[in-house]
């Protein structure tokens, strides 16, 4: 159940309760000082901390607390937000179909991860893994490496991070289409958003395809043997979206068997990747540790992204990325 208080305290009274599900290092949340009281939890103590927050900061996005803490007894918060783009690991039946509100941190990671898209298609055109490696064995060997202009990319997701992972594809060269929930037609200076249903035919005429869905109970999974069978064995696939989207071991057999020329991932299944899991050594495969959209000082813009979005919510305001709930993503694109 949620909460019967469906509107900020903005008179004399009992301040509104702040709770943040901790990460370390915390949020900067001074401004808010002496107008709201922050509390604190971790997984053990979240159930129990629920039923008196008006607000939930969800500031630990690796942690699926909220699902598992949110079908319990008592009211809930009026309002979550959540400092990551993504929304899977809190989602559960009951948020889902409460009249709690959710946000996400949409805006922050877009051109971070439009760039380490980029030096991921730049470093496997140019074959720079393996000239690094040579280095560290004092090998002397030339190669041809392959021009990026003129080619094509496939980018899966239309949203604000799949739009600058296409934007900056094509300020390289690249030819790149964008695959969405739905086809429509590009306005206003927008691109055109090609359906699921073109995917397959995209990718399989793609040099690089890049993930970069929500994950969703329709795309998970979506990028599995019979979609790698369908790329050309010289085509590259970057994962910037979410571990689940792929079928892990389908991608290893693709690689290991060169149906595709190479790889990378920033996301996983299961996080961290333990030492002996079998990915590190996939030939052709870059492994990175979820990083692609931390760049210096990306905590605090997630701080400051959300007392601008509590300043709304405080004086009544309609607040921005709003999640659609039953879909799992901010819509409007």
């Amino acid at each position: 159940m949620t909460s019967p208080r469906t509107t900020p305290s903005t008179g004399p009274g009992p301040l509104p309760t702040l709770l943040v599900l901790d990460a370390d290092p915390p949020p900067r949340l001074g401004r808010l000082t002496g107008r709201v009281r922050i509390e604190h939890a971790d997984a053990s103590t979240l159930a129990e901390r629920l039923p008196s927050a008006d607000v939930l900061l969800v500031w630990d996005f690796t942690s699926h607390a909220v699902r598992a803490a949110w079908p319990g007894e008592g009211p809930r918060p009026r309002w979550v937000h959540t400092a990551s783009a993504g929304v899977d690991h809190l989602m559960c039946p009951e948020l889902a179909a409460s009249d709690t509100v959710v946000t996400n941190a949409r805006g922050v990671f877009d051109r971070p991860i439009a760039e380490y898209v980029a030096a991921l298609v730049l470093a496997m055109a140019k074959d720079l893994p393996r000239t690094l490696a040579f280095q560290r064995e004092r090998t002397w060997l030339h190669r041809e490496s392959r021009r990026v202009a003129g080619t094509r990319a496939c980018v899966v997701g239309s949203g604000p991070i799949g739009r600058a992972v296409a934007g900056t594809l094509e300020a390289l060269g690249v030819t790149t289409a964008l695959v969405g929930r739905t086809a429509h037609a590009g306005s206003d200076g927008t691109a055109a958003v090609h359906g699921t249903e073109d995917l397959d035919r995209l990718i399989a005429r793609a040099d690089w395809v890049v993930a970069a869905a929500p994950l969703t109970e329709q795309t998970r999974g979506m990028f599995d043997a019979r979609r790698f069978g369908l790329m050309q064995p010289s085509a590259h696939f970057v994962n910037i979206g979410r571990g689940p989207l792929v079928v892990e071991d389908a991608l290893a057999e693709a690689l290991g068997q060169h149906r595709i020329a190479g790889a990378a991932l920033d996301v996983f299944v299961s996080e961290p990747l333990t030492p002996d899991s079998p990915l590190w050594d996939v030939p052709g495969l870059i492994v990175s540790p979820h990083m692609s959209g931390d760049t210096l000082g990306w905590r605090d813009e997630l701080g400051a992204q959300f007392v601008e979005l509590y300043e709304l919510w405080a004086t009544g305001r309609p607040l921005v990325n709003v999640v659609d709930k039953q879909r799992g993503y901010v819509p409007g694109h």
